[in-house]
C-alpha cells in the first residue's frame, strides 16, 4: 500500500504509516508521477485533484485535510470510482475565533464598541454558525445570509444578501462555487462592493474569488472607505501587494489554522481512510502539541467589561503578529512573493484555541461572555 500526502499534514506521517508506505511532498508538488503508483492520497487545498492528475494512476482514495474542497473535480472522482472525503467543519472553531480577533482590533482602531453593532454573515454552514454564536454572545445585532439553509429551513432567519450588505460589518463563510442558482464566484462584485455602507468593515474568510477582488482594489484606490480583513486571496500564493496595503488586517490564508483544527482535520481523514480499507484506527492524535502545557491567564476585574473579554482575546491570538509577518511580503521581489505566502503558511506558529486557556480574575459578567466565546473561566465575583 502506497500513500502520498501533503507535508503540511501535521501528523501525517504518524497517522498514514499505520496504514502503508508514506511519501510525502509539498503540495504543489504532488504531480501525475508522483501518484501513478499510489493507494491514497491526501491533500491540502493548495493541490488541484482531477482527471489531469490522476487519470492513469491507481489512486483509489482521496481526502482533502481542509473543509473548502474546489480543488477537488468530484464529478471526476464519481465516474472514476474514487472514493472521496473532505474535512469540512475541522476548522471551523479556527476561523470564528480568527473572526473575533481580528473584531477585536478593529473595534480598538477605530474606537467603536462591538455591542450594538450590525453584522452579515453571508453563509451560515459549520464557520457561520459559530461566528454568529460568538457575534451575539459579544452584543452584536446578528443578521444571516443563507439561500440553500433558507430554501430548506422554513424557520430559519434569512436576511436577501443586498439588505445583509447593508450592515455595519459583513463576514464572508460561503464555499466557492462557480455554477448553479447560489453560485458564489464574485459574490461581492463591483456593484454590490460599491454599495457597501462607508465606513463598513468587510471580514473575508472564505475564499478569495468570493469577492472580485480587482474592482475591490479600484474601490479602494478612489477613495471608498471600507475597512478590509483579508485572509483569502485571489489567485493564490500571489496575494496582490497593493490590496494588502489598503487592508486593516491582512494575512495568508490561516483563519483556519489553529493546532487543534489540523489535527482535527488529520483524524478526520485517516479515520475515513481507515474505513474505507476496512481496518481499526490505530493513531490516536495527541491532546496537545509535546512539550505545550494548557495556558492559564489572570485578568484585572477592574477592567471594564470589554476589556476584559478583548484581553483574553488576544492573549491566546496575537492576530497582529500574524498580519506583521503578511505585510513583509510587499517588501519581497515579485517572483518570490508566492513562495513567501507558501513559506507564512508552512511555518505557521503553534495557535491554541479559546477553549485550551483557563481565565481567573474576571467579573461574573465578563464570565459568562468568555464562557459563550469558548472559554474556560473561574469567576472571581
Amino acid at each position: 500500500m502506497k500513500i502520498v500526502y501533503d507535508e503540511n499534514i501535521p501528523c501525517g506521517r504518524e497517522a498514514f504509516a499505520t496504514l502503508g508506505a508514506v511519501t510525502a511532498c509539498a503540495g504543489r508538488a504532488i504531480t501525475p508521477a508522483l501518484v501513478r503508483d499510489a493507494d491514497l492520497l491526501f491533500v491540502r487545498s493548495v493541490t488541484e485533484v482531477n482527471a489531469a492528475l490522476l487519470d492513469g494512476s491507481r489512486v483509489r482514495f482521496v481526502a482533502t485535510a481542509t473543509s473548502g474542497s474546489d480543488h477537488i473535480d468530484k464529478p471526476y472522482l464519481e465516474r472514476a470510482g474514487i472514493a472521496y472525503c473532505d474535512a469540512i467543519g475541522s476548522n471551523a472553531v479556527s476561523v470564528a475565533e480568527y473572526i473575533t480577533a481580528a473584531l477585536f482590533v478593529l473595534s480598538a482602531r477605530m474606537q467603536v464598541p462591538l455591542a450594538g453593532r450590525s453584522i452579515a454573515v453571508i453563509g451560515v454552514g459549520h464557520v457561520g454558525r459559530l461566528v454568529v454564536e460568538k457575534a451575539r454572545a459579544l452584543g452584536m445585532r446578528v443578521l444571516m445570509t443563507d439561500p440553500p439553509r433558507a430554501r430548506a429551513e422554513k424557520d430559519f432567519a434569512h436576511v436577501p444578501l443586498d439588505e445583509a450588505l447593508r450592515a455595519d460589518i459583513i463576514t464572508l463563510h460561503t464555499p466557492l462555487t462557480d455554477d448553479g442558482i447560489d453560485a458564489t464566484h464574485h459574490l461581492l462584485d463591483g456593484r454590490r462592493l460599491a454599495a457597501l455602507t462607508p465606513g463598513a468593515w468587510l471580514l473575508q474568510a472564505s475564499r478569495g474569488e468570493v469577492i472580485d477582488t480587482r474592482a475591490l482594489g479600484d474601490l479602494l484606490a478612489g477613495g471608498q472607505r471600507l475597512h478590509c480583513v483579508l485572509d483569502v486571496w485571489e489567485n493564490e500564493p500571489h496575494a496582490d501587494p497593493d490590496l494588502l496595503a489598503r487592508t486593516q488586517l491582512a494575512t495568508p490564508h490561516i483563519a483556519g489554522y489553529s493546532w487543534p483544527s489540523k489535527i482535527n482535520a488529520t483524524q478526520i481523514i485517516y479515520e475515513a481512510a481507515c474505513r474505507f480499507l476496512g481496518v481499526a484506527p490505530v493513531w490516536q492524535p495527541p491532546r496537545l502539541p509535546e512539550g505545550v502545557s494548557p495556558p492559564s491567564l489572570t485578568l484585572a476585574a477592574q477592567q471594564p467589561l470589554p476589556a476584559q473579554v478583548s484581553a483574553a482575546v488576544t492573549s491566546v491570538y496575537d492576530i497582529l503578529a500574524d498580519d506583521q509577518r503578511m505585510r513583509a511580503l510587499a517588501h519581497k521581489a515579485a517572483a518570490e512573493q508566492g513562495a513567501y505566502f507558501d513559506y507564512l503558511r508552512k511555518t505557521y506558529p503553534v495557535r491554541l484555541e479559546f477553549r485550551h486557556t483557563t481565565v481567573r480574575g474576571v467579573t461574573a459578567a465578563a464570565a459568562r461572555v468568555l464562557r459563550e466565546l469558548g472559554f474556560t473561566v473561574e469567576a472571581s465575583r
